[in-house]
Parts: C-alpha cells; sequence; structure tokens
C-alpha cells in the first residue's frame, strides 16, 4: 500500500501520512466492507483515493485533450532490459499528472473509465496523459541510458 502511496504522491513522507490516513478510515468504515472484492483491494481504493486527495490539495493539474493533443501517435518501444531501479526513478521524474495516470494505469491496473471518474477528467484525458507519460518516460529512459544490451 506504501508503495501505491508513494507511486501516487511521489513523496515518502507524505506517502507515509497518507498512509496513516488511509489505515484510519479504513478502521472507521470498517463496517461498509461488503466482502464483495478482496480487503486487499477494498484496503488499495481508499488508499489510492487518500494518496489523490493529497494531489488534489497540492492542486495538480491534469491536461484536457484539445483536438491538436488528441493526434498524439501512440510509441512502441521495443523491448530491452531495463534497471528497475533507474525504471522508479525515471517514472518519478514524469510531471504529476503522467506520473499518476501512468502508474494507476499500468501499474494499479486501472482502465481508462476507472481513472477518468477518479481524477474527474475525460476519457480522452485519461488516454493522452498516460499515452504522454509513456513518450516522456521513454525520452528520460534514453537520455539516462538505462537499458542493458546483451
Amino acid at each position: 500500500m506504501y508503495s501505491v502511496s508513494i507511486r501516487i504522491t511521489n513523496d515518502e513522507m507524505e506517502a507515509e501520512d497518507v498512509m496513516q490516513e488511509a489505515f484510519l478510515s479504513a478502521f472507521k468504515k470498517i463496517e461498509t466492507y461488503k466482502g464483495e472484492v478482496s480487503f486487499g483491494a477494498w484496503l488499495k481504493k481508499i488508499v489510492v483515493n487518500r494518496s489523490l486527495d493529497y494531489l488534489k490539495k497540492r492542486k495538480v493539474q491534469f491536461e484536457e485533450v484539445t483536438e491538436r493533443t488528441a493526434q498524439i501517435s501512440d510509441y512502441q518501444m521495443e523491448t530491452k532490459e531495463v534497471n528497475v531501479q533507474k525504471l522508479n526513478s525515471a517514472i518519478q521524474e514524469l510531471p504529476n499528472g503522467y506520473r499518476v495516470v501512468l502508474s494507476l494505469y499500468l501499474i494499479e491496473g486501472y482502465d481508462h473509465d476507472e481513472i477518468s471518474h477518479i481524477l474527474g477528467i475525460s476519457n480522452s484525458s485519461s488516454r493522452t496523459q498516460l499515452l504522454r507519460a509513456k513518450n516522456k518516460l521513454k525520452i528520460i529512459l534514453k537520455d539516462n541510458e538505462v537499458f542493458s544490451y546483451n
């Protein structure tokens, strides 16, 4: 859960605070847990929501799609081995909006409908943020030479 929070907040101390708030919230609302999903999934949703609340307090802005931005082509990166620590560092370098959407989609497994609902943005904005995050991440990874060639 801490990893989820730190990927979204990008701040260790804030992630710790978010975790405390999330666990307190979970304990206070334990009677609302109906067992329809696993307890871990229920708790994870609380952690994600608290982490996003933190970003909203910081007034992180998510970009809306315009005609111009909707036409960005998807980038297909060739597969190579990547140093995981350097990859995590590169993800943390992404702008907040990109990092959050990328983390929610690729790491946490949310789809664009869920992300758009959670963040209060359009589905196409979620898709565009993800595409831009991937492209920016590619540039960061290339600049930092995190690939190992065998």
